[in-house]
């Protein structure tokens, strides 16, 4: 990809009115572009990043056994009606001469339909679908830029399984899969146990990213693997581990990043589980725990390219727009994403754009550089000079 072709520019200046990390970061860099409160659109670049965090999702839901498909997000007023749903404060409404609707904030009452369609009887258990849509809710305090939207991307899963051992099992099961989902986008997440919220009595549980800028609070030990939300912990900072493993108790802010519930059968005949992802909130999220006072720091699996190659002086060096050109060819070849900065403007413009985009690799080709290349990873200080094949074999490794 030409860097001069791209869509969306950089600004030079942090959006006004925003106060979270993600919104100024990635409003700046050209990721999104803000429509309304808590309504974006994904840029080029900022699509790249959220197809391969649900790439991610999907890979790890398909190796759950899961299947994937696609309902609807306008869903008549019968569906919420059926499980007293219709008058959640979330629901955003719409009311035609025929009919009324709310859009999908969740999807329990459409797959419970689907699936009694389908699953006669216990010989056709368990099953377990899984859709990555738009979600719609009238949040009221629409802010934090992906973290806290009205619309936004999520991976639901449902699981139906014929008794409570079979549910108990697939619940253990998906929160492994989510666990490896998390550990392949670099985002370490406390599991935390919490409310059913709208969805059920039962305790849930909650993966919280630890990040001092979240609007959850969970207490969670210092050594072994116990953590409740601040809305359900019977403990406060200090106390002693209730598992008595000898840890001590400590309280940190955290972002929801994806969540599990046993729903038994609230919603089937069948004993159901529900398994949620924000995807959208998860690219937030990754911002918000990397960067730096210059720019994002995309972990390479979700970066928009692995590397970022700029030309430094290409109006005033013909080799350098050779050795650039060819060196890009190269990558190319070798099917290695590369965002290729061919503008013809300052260094320090290139070399700030880059930063601020975060993409994991930089290679620099210069006058400087001569024939050789300068090779940075955005999360080190020092660079080093190397030829083509060192380069490669660097990007290889």
């Amino acid at each position: 990809m030409l860097q001069s072709r791209l869509f969306a520019k950089t600004s030079k200046n942090f959006p006004k009115d925003e106060e979270s990390i993600n919104a100024k970061y990635l409003l700046r860099a050209g990721f999104i572009a803000k429509n309304s409160a808590g309504v974006f659109t994904f840029l080029p670049l900022g699509l790249r990043v959220l197809n391969k965090i649900s790439q991610i999702v999907r890979e790890e839901m398909n190796a759950l056994g899961a299947e994937e498909l696609l309902m609807p997000a306008l869903i008549a007023k019968s569906y919420w009606e059926a499980s007293g749903r219709w008058n959640v404060p979330v629901v955003y409404k719409i009311k035609t001469d025929r009919e009324e609707y709310g859009l999908g904030w969740t999807h329990e009452e459409v797959i419970k339909i689907i699936a009694d369609q389908f699953i006669l009887s216990d010989r056709d258990l368990p099953q377990a679908v899984y859709q990555i849509q738009n979600k719609f809710r009238m949040e009221p305090r629409a802010r934090s830029g992906l973290l806290r939207g009205r619309e936004f991307l999520m991976k639901d899963l449902y699981s139906f399984h014929k008794d409570e051992g079979g549910l108990g099992a697939f619940y253990e099961s998906a929160k492994s899969a989510y666990l490896k989902i998390y550990q392949r986008l670099e985002m370490p997440v406390v599991v935390a146990e919490a409310s059913g919220g709208d969805f059920t009595k039962d305790f849930t549980h909650e993966f919280q990213a630890l990040v001092e800028s979240g609007e959850d609070t969970i207490f969670h030990c210092s050594k072994c693997d116990y953590a409740q939300n601040k809305e359900v912990a019977k403990v406060k900072a200090g106390d002693t581990c209730p598992k008595n493993c000898g840890g001590e108790v400590k309280e940190s802010r955290a972002i929801e990043v994806g969540n599990i519930f046993r729903l038994g059968q609230r919603f089937s005949s069948w004993f159901m589980g529900s398994y949620g992802i924000g995807i959208s909130r998860i690219m937030g999220t990754i911002v918000e725990m990397s960067h730096d006072d210059r720019g994002i720091i995309w972990p390479e699996a979700v970066a928009p390219f692995r590397v970022h190659l700029l030309a430094l002086g290409l109006d005033k060096s013909e080799t350098v727009k050779e050795n650039a050109a060819k060196l890009y060819e190269t990558l190319k070849a070798k099917n290695i994403e590369v965002l290729f900065d061919d503008r013809l403007v300052p260094a320090g413009e290139k070399l700030f754009d880059a930063d601020l985009l975060g993409i994991p690799t930089r290679l620099i080709v210069s006058e400087k550089t001569g024939i050789k290349i300068e090779l940075k990873q955005r999360r080190e200080k020092d660079s080093q000079l190397l030829d083509v094949a060192e380069v490669l074999q660097c990007l290889n490794s």
